[in-house]
């Protein structure tokens, strides 16, 4: 029997076409392989330099060393009571515990081992002398990879530290470790392909929150005592209430991202910001007064030169303080509620005054303004990262949409008008987002407030429901379209109360959405809570300030309780 030319021709092409494809996976999955292994010689060599500094200094005690919060630290190192190398090894010795725990860092900067030893040497002493920092996997350092998860992006060291990772080295910091992250960074979990999940520290059952998760999960855990994230739709407020520590996002353009790698590159719609992580309120002020110098001012001019207001910082004057307990989109949880609810008691009997706020239009806020300022270009310059990887994002929905043909974006677009394909319609767009901007200012001026206390998501979700929930960043992603700085504290624990009510929990639109946000914050007593507090653009010190006020009235409280 004589097979047709044309047929045989068919079927050597496909052939050839899932050869081509078995072997370009097998090459991706080569290069997967060479990095986990990468990953896994960074962790060997954490364990013998602190084997060998153990052996070198067997009386050298480390637990009381790590139990020093960060001020204190700093000061010992400035005044030559604790060597820089002690605390270091400490460090690295933690780090390497959680990484083993948690799954939350990618790579080992073992150059830090060097500038250790320089520091020593130096006469010149900055703000963050010998204090070792982790670096979210993001954020540029000279020599390694800035992955985001992507396949693609291994074994392209940057070529140079990013703005912000220059300073902290000029003030004496030690960046010692690259922290985890997830694929593309548009995600609130903490997974890619290349590094696997990252878990949360406190219960590993949980996610880390995301995208600065490995951050979250390392200095929730011990493993950092100070540690840079990035910030667009709450990659930094996320892991730091998930992980129960202290979180700021500046506004935009407060610190440096020259040399920070972009989830989204391009859009102006959802403003991305870089910010430290911490374990309380003083040591983020200590890491803005350190990042808020000439050297930043210098090394990026479209950083405004705005040195750190310790005036406002160190105020005490009483504060006018809005306040809301919902936004109306996303129910909150019962322990979010209380924490909201508790904080505001808090400030009014210390002296403060708590005004109502009233939200409105968070669903016109998220959908039109973020997803379509995010995605303007029906979401195909960040389809095309996606390209040529294994896997696809963990981001349900959203990348479905993304990926799904002109005709049906059409189709639903009447539900949220989440695409935008014209450049007037990008115009228009920015419009409508600089006058809700000075609409919700002529609206806390109205109420003459100083600073917002807000609700934060949580307590953490289970792993794997931040993917099915893209809706629930409304919270967080409200003060990226602002342009606000928003802090993050924690403040409380779930309680077995606030289990028992949860169980009554339904939602605003009693959709699946809803019924799975109900399922993920089951079986969360002893887990932290957290709070948002809001300041207006640039004021990021008064922001701090206020952080600071509820950390201590909160510790107070649980203090006595």
């Amino acid at each position: 029997m004589r097979v047709p030319l044309p047929a045989l021709l068919c079927c050597s092409a496909a052939s050839l076409l899932l050869l081509l494809r078995w072997r370009r996976r097998r090459g991706l999955w080569k290069k997967v392989k060479q990095a986990q292994q990468r990953q896994e010689r960074s962790l060997v060599q954490m364990q013998m330099a602190v084997q060998r500094f153990r052996e070198q200094h067997p009386s050298v005690k480390m637990v009381p060393i790590l139990s020093l919060p960060l001020p204190e630290l700093s000061k010992k190192l400035r005044d030559g009571s604790l060597p820089p190398d002690h605390v270091f090894y400490a460090y690295v010795g933690k780090a390497l515990q959680m990484a083993t725990e948690t799954n939350c860092i990618t790579e080992y900067l073992q150059e830090s081992e060097t500038q250790i030893q320089k520091a020593k040497l130096t006469e010149k002493l900055g703000l963050l002398y010998g204090v070792p920092v982790s670096i979210k996997d993001s954020i540029n350092c000279q020599g390694h990879d800035s992955t985001l998860g992507f396949i693609k992006n291994l074994n392209k060291p940057a070529a140079e530290d990013s703005v912000v990772v220059q300073v902290l080295r000029r003030q004496g910091a030690i960046p010692f470790v690259k922290t985890n992250v997830p694929q593309s960074l548009i995600s609130y979990d903490c997974k890619n392909l290349i590094f696997g999940q990252t878990f949360n520290p406190l219960l590993y059952t949980r996610s880390p929150g995301g995208s600065s998760g490995g951050e979250g999960a390392l200095i929730g855990g011990g493993g950092s005592i100070l540690g840079l994230g990035t910030d667009v739709g709450g990659s930094l407020r996320f892991p730091a209430a998930f992980c129960g520590i202290c979180g700021l996002k500046p506004t935009g353009n407060r610190l440096s991202k020259k040399g920070v790698v972009a989830g989204v590159l391009g859009q102006k719609a959802v403003v991305a910001a870089v910010g430290p992580m911490a374990k309380d309120v003083e040591s983020l002020a200590l890491c803005m007064r350190a990042l808020l110098c000439e050297d930043m001012f210098h090394l990026d001019s479209t950083v405004p030169p705005l040195p750190f207001n310790e005036e406002v910082y160190s105020s005490t004057q009483l504060l006018r303080i809005g306040y809301y307990e919902t936004d109306f989109f996303t129910m909150p949880s019962p322990a979010m509620r209380r924490a909201v609810r508790e904080v505001k008691e808090l400030l009014e009997d210390a002296g403060h005054t708590l005004v109502p706020f009233e939200l409105t239009n968070v669903d016109r806020v998220i959908f039109n303004f973020c997803i379509r300022g995010m995605f303007a270009d029906g979401g195909s310059s960040f389809l095309r990262k996606f390209k040529g990887e294994l896997e696809n994002s963990s981001m349900g929905l959203l990348f479905w949409l993304l990926r799904s043909p002109g005709w049906l974006k059409t189709a639903l677009s009447w539900i949220a008008k989440p695409f935008v394909s014209t450049v007037d319609e990008v115009w228009s767009l920015h419009c409508e987002i600089e006058e809700f901007c000075h609409q919700f200012i002529a609206q806390w001026k109205k109420l003459n407030l100083d600073v917002m206390l807000c609700p934060m998501l949580g307590p953490a979700l289970g792993i794997g429901y931040p993917g099915k929930l893209s809706v629930a960043v409304s919270y967080t992603m409200l003060y990226n379209a602002l342009d606000f700085p928003a802090g993050v504290v924690p403040v409380t624990l779930v309680t077995d109360e606030d289990e028992e009510e949860l169980k009554g929990y339904q939602g605003y639109f009693r959709d699946w959405w809803d019924r799975t946000l109900a399922k993920a914050f089951r079986g969360s007593v002893g887990m932290p809570v957290a709070v948002q507090c809001v300041a207006l653009p640039w004021q990021e010190e008064l922001c701090l300030r206020f952080m600071k006020e509820v950390e201590t009235l909160s510790l107070k409280k649980n203090m006595i309780v």
